[in-house]
Order: structure tokens, then sequence, then C-alpha cells
């Protein structure tokens, strides 16, 4: 479930690449262990130092998504799912429940506890209706065609921060539709809805490939 919802958000923000990979289902167990320490947070012990490695891991791993080829949308994509899907999934009782089965004679006069708390069944109803939203609007979106990108022109810095050494577009012209008028030519990202025009009497191929990275970029 993580990997596709995944694979699912970076088809809706890079529909022009290939990625392949289980990075999306790995970022989900990440998410599915967040959710899990915070929604049995009463069972453990050390609470702070197991949430600030967690943290401290996720942020790592998806800074490193913000490096170019990377595909970050299918870290965020998976891990938000595992998020979501660790609240329905991992809850557990919490601190000083007993069973009524397994209890020793003396707890059976006691006042019998809840197993969940009021927060757990908050959190695990929230995340159900926020994960089948969530896969629904972006099955409809995928199959409608639905390029995210025009929605969230920012977005794309999620995935990949463009540097001075390296752009975070491919080079190759494929990801542009050209067309010639006189001596201005008028570019297409096809990536996006982006479009530029420019004066080129005599444009290379070279030139080309520049100008469509600067402008996918």
């Amino acid at each position: 479930m993580s990997g596709f919802g995944g694979s699912l958000l970076s088809s809706l923000f890079t529909a022009s690449s290939i990625s392949v990979g289980a990075s999306g289902a790995l970022f989900g167990l990440l998410g599915g262990m967040l959710s899990e320490l915070l929604t049995n947070w009463t069972i453990y012990a050390n609470k702070f130092a197991a949430l600030l490695t967690l943290i401290f891991i996720i942020v790592i791993n998806l800074a490193v998504g913000l490096l170019p080829d990377v595909d970050n949308f299918a870290h965020i994509g998976g891990f938000v799912s595992g998020f979501l899907l660790g609240f329905m999934l991992l809850i557990r009782p919490h601190f000083g429940w007993v069973s009524r089965e397994s209890a020793l004679p003396r707890y059976h006069s006691t006042p019998v506890k809840h197993k969940h708390n009021i927060c757990q069944y908050i959190l695990w109803i929230a995340a159900a209706i926020l994960l089948v939203v969530g896969f629904t609007l972006g099955l409809i979106m995928l199959f409608r065609g639905v390029n995210a990108n025009d929605y969230c022109p920012w977005c794309h810095y999620l995935s990949c921060i463009p540097t001075s050494k390296k752009s975070c577009s491919s080079s190759s012209t494929t990801y542009c539709s050209s067309s010639q008028e006189g001596s201005n030519v008028n570019l297409s990202c096809e990536g996006s809805s982006r479009t530029h025009s420019y004066f080129l009497p005599d444009a290379t191929e070279a030139q080309l490939q520049e100008l469509c990275s600067q402008l996918c970029s």
C-alpha cells in the first residue's frame, strides 16, 4: 500500500519520467514506525529519544531525495501512506489495560478500562478517511491525465533543487516540443504547461537542449 501511494504521487508530478525501486515502500515503513510511536505513546519508556532518532533518520533520507535523478515524490507518497496506515494497523492497547481473561483475581473487582483511549480512536478514523480520500482523488486525477504541477508550481522543488552544477531536468530535447516561426523558436515543456519563445536565427541542437533544460527546471 505504501509503495502504491508513492508510485501514485510520483505519477502525478513526474509523468514524463520513469522510476523504479522499492524506496516508496521503505519510506512507508518509516512512516509506519513514526505513527506507531505516536499512537502507542503510553507504552514506550524512552519516548522522546525514540522520536528524535526517528525524525533524524526521516529528515536525512528525505534530504537525499532532493538530489537530481532521485524520485523524492515516491518517497513522500510512500511515507505519508505508511504514516496513515500505521495509525490503522499498528494500534495497541494503551498502558494500564489488562485483559479480563488473563487478569489475576484481584483485578476482577477493579473498573474495566477501555482497550484503546479516545486519541487512538480519533487517529484511526482520521487516518482511514484521509487514506481513502487521498487514494481516490489521486486515482481520479491520474486517469484523467492531470498534471499536478499545474496546481502546485513550486512542488517540483520537493524532489529536486537545481544548482549551477546540475539541472533537475534532463537535457534531452524529447522533453520539449519546438516550433519554428522565422527567427523565433517556441519551446513547450512536456512535463508542465510552461512555454516560451526565443529569438534564435540559427538555433543549434545544443542551444535547444540547454533552453529546454532551463525551461523545465
